[in-house]
């Protein structure tokens, strides 16, 4: 189990207050934490390959792919506004 020296030294090291009443209970939850790690580090992972994520992600997005797209004569034509080289918008307001 960790000790109340070692958890101050933790905190001071965090840069973490931690108060008297708080150290016994913070070492058995460190305690606890380390060894779950030990258990973990029992496991024969040999052949399990690292993940980043437990779920496989597909992206929400479709494929990027080119198509025909609207010549800028047809895009100007269509706007309430249009100057021969684009698109006339209002000035902002000062």
């Amino acid at each position: 189990m960790i000790d109340r020296d070692t958890v101050r030294h933790v905190a001071a090291l965090s840069r973490l207050e931690l108060h008297d009443d708080e150290v016994e209970p913070m070492a058995r939850e460190l305690s606890a934490v380390l060894g779950h790690i030990e258990t973990i580090a029992e496991l024969d992972l040999d052949g399990v390959a690292p993940t980043t994520d437990v779920v496989v992600a597909r992206s929400g997005l479709r494929p990027d792919e080119p198509h025909v797209s609207l010549t800028r004569d047809a895009a100007v034509d269509q706007a309430p506004d249009a100057s021969d080289d684009g698109f006339r918008v209002p000035s902002p307001q000062a």
